[in-house]
């Protein structure tokens, strides 16, 4: 049956009414969706930035922006997401830039490499961290050359010329021309040269002494077999002969003859020889006869006392040329100061000879000479005393070193005044508290020839009085304040060929008064103050009252305002 054509009108017109409200209440209920969606993921990517979860948040507006394009919320969010990055990544390169900046200042390159590269881990071609592994690379660099250098020092130190010379040269085939390995080339040269010069000059004297040994005892024979023995400890023949001609005289073990070195010299008499095994012996000991005192070596046989009781060896008035080979001496340590610090060792009066010993740790001088004594010093180390290297004083006394080294000693690695008279050849003067030398002899003579005057804190030679002498051929360089200094007093002496280089202060520094023209056979260069500085007034400070003898006033350059 057919339904009315109106009838199927309405039903028709029912199912379109139906069909359409569904599909408004669908619509509806999706836009009520996303509006929640909206509001939920907005309050998300609020927590997301501030918890500075970037990738995270970076979806969310993601999200929003595709729920709601050109959605101001999704634009302000992708803002703060690339803001916040930004900000971050600018802490984390100040981070790492100051901690790779403190851990190249402190030296710790590897940990400043590894620093400088966590930047570029997480930021790849930064260029801050570029720049920092280029610095840390010259660090190393410099860290490596100064390695060998100080390794080559150590060779020089240890007079292992040929050692030393081998890594100069090599530092200098890497970095052509550099100051330091050109300085120990120089001296390890110079000194394997004297080496050379030193054999030769044993084999002449062996054979003198070979010649006028008749089988007696002979003391021209002795001394010529005993210097080559010095010149060449090594050489077995020179040993034996020397031994052979010193069993003419009186031959004292310790032990075995004795048991301590102070009762072998208690009993020994003019020409006795006194030889000490080599251990650690006790001190003081007083000599007041003409003997030998022949220790293993330094090193070996190591004469000590304590700091606060006296010298570890005294040569007195009566020892009228003592001989001292072989032996270091020193203070106990910890050096316990009490109201005089004495030198560890002192020739007070006497004569003596020192060769190839080491005096070291004394509370005061390693080697005073006082009271019109005479000593000289061959191939021996003054270092780490708490007054001089060595040390000669008053009117009367003489100081002949040669070949020596003094080193790091807190006041002058030498120094001569009141009247002193000092002759220096040959000697290397490095890193003193105050001056390599310094020499205010008065009237007396002051020969300074041929030292090395290098890396002290104040200058590397004062000249400050002498009657009489000459200043030739000395290199100063690298001292703090400058090279050398002459005062008026001791202007009369030559002053040629010496050398002024790499000092901190002026090259030469010449009083009020002195004309600059008897300098000109000098060489001054590359120093950091003036090559040459006139005019100048030496103003006197005076120290503390010291519990030494007195030292000179110290001088303190002050420009003249008239000659500026």
């Amino acid at each position: 049956m057919k339904l009315p054509h109106a009838v199927l009108i309405i039903v028709l017109l029912v199912a379109a009414l139906g069909g359409g409200w569904w599909y408004f209440e669908n619509q509806r209920s999706q836009q009520n969706q996303r509006v929640t969606r909206l509001n939920f993921l907005e309050q998300q990517g609020t927590i997301l930035l501030e918890n500075r979860r970037w990738g995270e948040a970076a979806e969310v507006f993601q999200e929003i922006e595709t729920l709601a394009p050109g959605s101001l919320t999704a634009r302000d969010g992708r803002r703060e997401i690339e803001s916040g990055k930004a900000e971050e990544q600018t802490q984390l390169i100040g981070y790492w830039t100051g901690q790779a900046a403190a851990e190249l200042e402190a030296g710790r390159l590897d940990e400043a490499t590894a620093a400088a590269q966590e930047i570029l881990r997480r930021i790849p071609g930064n260029n801050d961290a570029a720049r920092l592994l280029d610095q840390i690379s010259a660090a190393r660099a410099h860290q490596s050359h100064a390695a060998k250098v100080a390794a080559s020092r150590v060779h020089l130190e240890q007079r292992d010329w040929n050692a030393a010379i081998a890594s100069a040269s090599e530092i200098l085939r890497s970095t052509p021309g550099d100051p330091d390995a050109t300085a120990i080339l120089a001296d390890a040269t110079a000194a394997l040269q004297q080496a050379y010069s030193d054999k030769a000059e044993a084999a002449g004297l062996m054979k003198l002494a070979l010649a006028r040994d008749n089988g007696n005892f002979d003391q021209q024979a002795l001394d010529w077999a005993r210097q080559a023995s010095t010149l060449a400890p090594e050489d077995q023949e020179i040993a034996a002969l020397f031994e052979k001609l010193s069993s003419h005289t009186r031959t004292i073990r310790v032990p075995g003859d004795f048991e301590t070195p102070a009762e072998a010299i208690a009993s020994a008499r003019d020409r006795d020889r006194v030889v000490i095994a080599a251990a650690i012996w006790k001190g003081p000991l007083i000599i007041n006869t003409a003997i030998e005192l022949q220790g293993a070596g330094h090193g070996e046989t190591i004469i000590e006392c304590v700091a606060d009781s006296s010298s570890a060896i005294t040569i007195g008035p009566h020892a009228g040329g003592a001989r001292i080979t072989g032996i270091t001496f020193r203070h106990e340590l910890p050096l316990t100061l009490g109201t005089d610090r004495f030198s560890v060792a002192l020739v007070r009066g006497g004569t003596a000879i020192f060769s190839d010993c080491h005096f070291t740790q004394a509370s005061g001088h390693g080697l005073a000479v006082i009271e019109g004594g005479t000593a000289t010093a061959t191939r021996c180390r003054f270092a780490d005393n708490g007054w001089n290297g060595i040390a000669a004083i008053g009117s009367g006394t003489t100081l002949l070193a040669s070949q020596c080294e003094s080193v790091g000693n807190f006041e002058h690695g030498i120094e001569s005044w009141d009247g002193a008279a000092a002759t220096l050849v040959s000697n290397r003067c490095v890193g003193n508290t105050r001056n390599g030398i310094h020499a205010d002899n008065g009237t007396a003579a002051a020969t300074i020839e041929e030292n090395q005057l290098i890396e002290n804190r104040e200058f590397g030679l004062v000249i400050d009085s002498a009657g009489s002498g000459r200043i030739t051929g000395n290199t100063a360089r690298g001292n703090l304040l400058g090279g050398f200094v002459v005062r008026a007093a001791a202007a009369t002496l030559p002053f040629k060929a010496n050398q002024a280089t790499q000092n901190e202060g002026p090259g030469l520094t010449l009083e009020k008064g002195i004309s600059p023209a008897a300098y000109a056979d000098n060489s001054m260069t590359g120093n950091r103050g003036q090559q040459l500085l006139t005019d100048v007034n030496l103003t006197v400070t005076e120290d503390p009252p010291p519990e030494k003898p007195a030292d000179p006033p110290r001088a303190t350059i002050v420009t003249d305002p008239e000659a500026e």
